[in-house]
């Protein structure tokens, strides 16, 4: 701000000493100018510039200013079917989905949500346990979270709900973290929605929480897997997974009223996808649940009622959300934005423009 507080000052300075012995070699500079093209040229070349422009800002609608990304478990495109989600179908049917994302192997909680933060294979990241291990420290890979801040200085508050999860916590000043997990009873989706909302409202109220984030979140990332616990401990046919079904899915609905409440819902976009499908209590045990999942996108910029064609990798969703944040960058990630899912026909002609000017 100093820096370009001086420059403004030299210029004017500069300016100012110029102006008077050069202002008769102006005029006339100028007055020839004008008798040379003629006015009707100088009226015409006018409106034809305020068109270009004003057909570029057509052609380019303004990127989200809010991010919601929901990761889920036990759910797959037969969690519709076992139980009423109306808030999840109508996100379907209203935004752009495949139900058979790729999920990294091995198909574990910890190694999965790496993968998708940090855009990498569990091989490149390096995190192939699931449970939390203090001696190990936080993963050496930069974060979608760190791109965010250091691409346009947004910033992120993650709400995880399973200890395992504090191995990605990793300090920063433009990240909150907020966990909890099954050692407590009183950590259920439901008083998950109770701190976000809480959390949102302060942020709005611009008196934050004391900490150095005061602002509200460009990213929100919640973590709701109590579908996948209850259906790997009482069976997928069970009651008990389809009124967890239920649960979970009006805490996506919640979620998504306090930010309309807040206004803010107009300006979001909104990813929901899951670390593992509906599988049996065999395969659960071991692990191994299915490894294709949803990744659901509706919101600000998103097509309606349409079908992912290409194949989509969790490690995807870390690009596809600086995508829709309007941000850009070149990093080693083995993360692709998922482009067909954006309305806008000529954000992909952009970004290649922006590679090759990269050197891409």
């Amino acid at each position: 701000m100093m820096r370009g507080y001086l420059r403004g000052r030299l210029r004017r300075a500069h300016t100012a000493s110029w102006v008077p012995r050069g202002i008769s070699v102006l005029l006339t500079l100028v007055l020839s100018i004008g008798l040379f093209i003629g006015p009707s040229m100088a009226v015409a070349a006018q409106p034809h510039s305020s068109s270009t422009e004003k057909t570029q800002s057509d052609q380019q609608p303004p990127p989200a200013e809010f991010v919601i990304l929901f990761v889920l478990e036990g759910i797959g495109q037969g969690a519709l079917k076992a139980g009423p989600m109306p808030v999840l179908s109508r996100l379907v049917e209203k935004g752009s989905v495949t139900w058979s994302a790729t999920n990294p192997t091995p198909n574990l909680r910890l190694p999965s949500v790496a993968s998708i933060i940090t855009g990498l294979p569990v091989e490149k990241h390096g995190i192939n346990w699931d449970e939390f291990d203090f001696a190990r420290g936080y993963p050496r890979a930069p974060t979608l979270f760190d791109y965010m801040d250091l691409s346009g200085g947004k910033d992120t508050a993650v709400f995880f709900m399973d200890e395992s999860l504090y191995q990605l916590a990793r300090p920063e000043p433009y990240i909150d973290y907020q966990m909890c997990g099954p050692l407590r009873p009183e950590c259920t989706s439901d008083t998950v929605v109770k701190y976000i909302r809480d959390y949102l409202v302060k942020g709005a109220s611009g008196e934050g929480y004391g900490r150095r984030i005061l602002d509200l979140p460009h990213l929100l990332l919640v973590h709701f897997p109590e579908a996948g616990r209850v259906g790997q401990v009482n069976g997928w046919k069970s009651g008990a997974y389809h009124q967890a079904l239920k649960e979970v899915d009006q805490a996506l609905g919640d979620v998504l009223d306090v930010y309309r409440h807040l206004e803010m819902l107009d300006r979001t976009t909104v990813f929901v996808t899951a670390l593992n499908g509906e599988g049996d209590r065999t395969t659960a045990k071991n692990g191994d649940l299915p490894t294709e999942v949803p990744l659901i996108a509706w919101g600000l910029g998103i097509k309606s009622g349409y079908r992912i064609t290409h194949p989509v990798s969790l490690l995807d969703i870390g690009a596809t959300v600086m995508e829709t944040l309007g941000l850009e960058t070149y990093t080693e990630w083995d993360s692709q934005p998922v482009e067909e899912i954006f309305r806008d026909p000529h954000r992909k002609k952009r970004a290649s423009k922006g590679e090759q000017a990269h050197g891409r």
